[in-house]
């Protein structure tokens, strides 16, 4: 299996009444210094770097928490991010044993404090231990890119739980599962390290075998998946994007974070078309990892073609040892030609992962609709509306690819509905527009997550980079009232195919609107209502 293994750790049977009687005060300073990340402990009698004596540094520590308001008695605390020292105040009342933190706090608190070079790290080693390293009862399965995480890792999801009778369990962006059927609402696309380690525990208490998660660039800016291997890494792609100053400062900064997955994984799953895809290998032999490749049309391990015989199916061949599987036709729920790219990399996962090229479990990828993925909708026969994530130039550049692929013979006036995120990834404003210019002819932007930023201002700006003299442009701010409007135009073009492309959001149910999260219908919420259909309205 996975990870760091570290002398004399023990679990729980039970994620709901955790106790580790290994981990103590006592085994987290230990194993910090053996990462060399303690600079050193301070009570409220001496400063030291031993724990050994210390009171009730042999004693099971019965909870952890990166939350003041979640301390009870006993419990260590990892104080992080945004954090004001006068959150602990009161700390003492509840209970709190130790914190771990880069400064001295023993003003605001008589617990111990650990004092150590970097809060992340220690908070992803210590939490790892107090749950019993769950990930090394696990096939762990990481992917990275810039687009298709999500789509693949639901995809690969699929495959290897049909693979494994229902037990592979599944962290991404959209959705958690913990038993191999459930689905749960996300919150970020690699959830923090102590949050992480706790639900590995809970799925591998569920009877989970397998994990496949999303790996984002700031999992390893802020060492959220710290000393954890994967069996299975992903890299799909690479491109520009989080780039800001409260992300990535620059794309080498962007792109070195995500490739610090090869050196951390036991085998590499790499697209034979990725940008810099040198320096990867060259990544991937420096760290003596095997890599499988994948491709459209050729040049690879696993290969998938477009189907002749229907333009949204594909066939797959898997270079399997020393012969060759060629799979029967199959078509995705999900429309695209970079989805068709992302299934060949979930086939390249699977297979490393331990299943084998012809299995009837590579089928069961055909089922999955990630939610706000090429989601499909249509009334009538010359209007379709497609609600999808895509929120970058590549991104928006491959869905504007692919509707004139598909649909290019009839023409289609497209319609691009598209707002972008205020404070952040700066450069996605001109991306979007980039990637859609020469063939969207109706732009209308709308509001996106504009944060503390003007929506109207970031409108104007992407606004301004529209340089194609045929295309009509407008500015809606209202979200609602802009996918309306975008549906309204297209029917006053009913002498043509209209398609509108409802982008950014995905299933995403609200706006970050001055630091706080508003309410919003959904884009799929929206398209149903203004199109008059339900559920079934849906199309695949």
């Amino acid at each position: 299996m996975v990870g760091i293994l570290f002398p004399n750790e023990s679990r729980s049977d039970s994620p709901m009444a955790f106790t580790n009687v290994s981990f103590t005060l006592f085994s987290a300073v230990e194993l910090l210094k053996r990462h060399h990340l303690l600079r050193e402990i301070i009570t409220p009698d001496r400063w030291t770097l031993d724990a050994a004596n210390l009171p009730g540094a042999n004693t099971p520590i019965p909870a952890i928490t990166y939350d003041t308001r979640k301390v009870v008695q006993g419990s260590l605390l990892f104080v992080k991010g945004r954090f004001k020292p006068e959150f602990l105040d009161g700390t003492d009342d509840k209970g709190l044993y130790a914190y771990v933190a880069e400064e001295d706090h023993s003003d605001r608190t008589r617990a111990i404090g650990i004092i150590v070079d970097d809060v992340h790290k220690a908070m992803s080693l210590l939490s790892a231990a107090f749950y019993g390293m769950p990930q090394n009862e696990l096939t762990m399965v990481g992917i990275t890119g810039t687009k298709g995480k999500t789509t693949t890792a639901f995809l690969a999801h699929a495959i290897l739980n049909e693979h494994s009778h229902g037990r592979c369990a599944l962290f991404s962006s959209v959705s958690l599962c913990l038993d191999g059927h459930t689905m749960l609402p996300s919150k970020l696309t690699t959830p923090e390290s102590l949050d992480a380690f706790r639900m590995m525990r809970q799925a591998v208490d569920n009877g989970m075998t397998h994990l496949v998660m999303e790996v984002s660039s700031q999992a390893y800016k802020v060492s959220r998946v710290y000393g954890l291997t994967f069996d299975v890494a992903a890299f799909l792609n690479i491109s520009p994007d989080h780039i800001s100053p409260i992300e990535h400062p620059t794309f080498e900064d962007y792109f070195h974070c995500k490739r610090q997955i090869i050196a951390n994984c036991r085998s590499l799953v790499l697209s034979a078309a990725c940008d810099h895809h040198d320096l990867l290998r060259e990544d991937a032999a420096a760290a003596g990892v095997e890599v499988t490749e994948f491709a459209m049309d050729g040049g690879a391990q696993v290969v998938t073609r477009l189907d002749p015989n229907n333009k949204e199916g594909f066939i797959a061949t898997i270079a399997d040892g020393e012969r060759s599987v060629t799979l029967e036709p199959m078509a995705l729920e999900m429309a695209g030609e970079f989805n068709i790219v992302n299934a060949a990399a979930a086939i390249a996962i699977a297979c490393r992962a331990g299943a084998k090229a012809d299995s009837p479990a590579m089928r069961a990828m055909l089922r999955v609709q990630v939610p706000g993925r090429m989601e499909r909708f249509r009334c009538g026969d010359d209007l379709l509306v497609y609600v999808d994530f895509a929120h970058n130039y590549i991104s928006v550049k491959s869905l504007v690819d692919e509707i004139e692929r598909v649909y290019g013979e009839r023409d289609p006036r497209i319609t691009l509905v598209s707002g972008t995120t205020g404070g952040k990834a700066i450069d996605r404003r001109e991306g979007i527009v980039k990637g859609a210019l020469g063939r969207v002819e109706s732009f209308v932007f709308t509001l996106d997550d504009p944060n503390f930023e003007d929506p109207a201002d970031i409108a104007r700006q992407m606004q301004s980079y529209v340089t194609d003299p045929k295309a009509e442009t407008q500015i809606v701010i209202p979200r609602e009232d802009a996918i309306a409007k975008a549906i309204a135009d297209a029917r006053g073009h009913d002498d043509r195919l209209n398609i509108v492309l409802v982008i950014g959001k995905g299933d995403e149910t609200r706006n970050i609107i001055n630091g706080k999260p508003v309410p919003y219908e959904g884009d799929g919420a929206v398209v149903r209502r203004v199109l008059g259909i339900g559920p079934a309205g849906r199309t695949a």
